[in-house]
């Protein structure tokens, strides 16, 4: 996969919205105001950081060497992504992992507003 098909897949979702809040290189996308996801559009190989829930966040990190902790953020719930080397089915479903997380820690209220848009 590269930036664009991952940048594709994610705007599809609901309510997505895109910045760069730290530099001109990584894009952040955001569910309710929240982060799911940042891409560094710069560094080679296409890095990814996601939010996963801690248990399978060992058990990822355990299995690829290509998943580690993500580089300043917490990594208990955050995790770096090498996307060379990886099933494009695997690399989907941390997105959407990901952006579920976030959508439910959201409020009620914010959730709501998001599916009925």
């Amino acid at each position: 996969m590269d930036a664009n098909e991952i940048l594709e897949y994610c705007n599809a979702k609901k309510s997505v919205t895109e910045s760069f809040p730290f530099d001109n290189e990584t894009l952040v996308l955001k569910v309710g105001g929240k982060m799911f996801l940042l891409m560094s559009l710069e560094r080679q190989p296409l890095q990814i950081a996601v939010k996963t829930d801690p248990e399978w966040s060992t058990e990822l990190r355990e299995q690829y060497p290509q998943i580690t902790g993500a580089y300043h953020m917490n990594k208990t719930h955050w995790n770096s992504v090498e996307i060379n080397g990886l099933k494009r089915e695997l690399i989907l479903q941390l997105i959407d992992h990901s952006y579920e997380l976030v959508f439910k820690s959201l409020t009620r209220k914010i959730q709501n507003t998001i599916l009925n848009s």
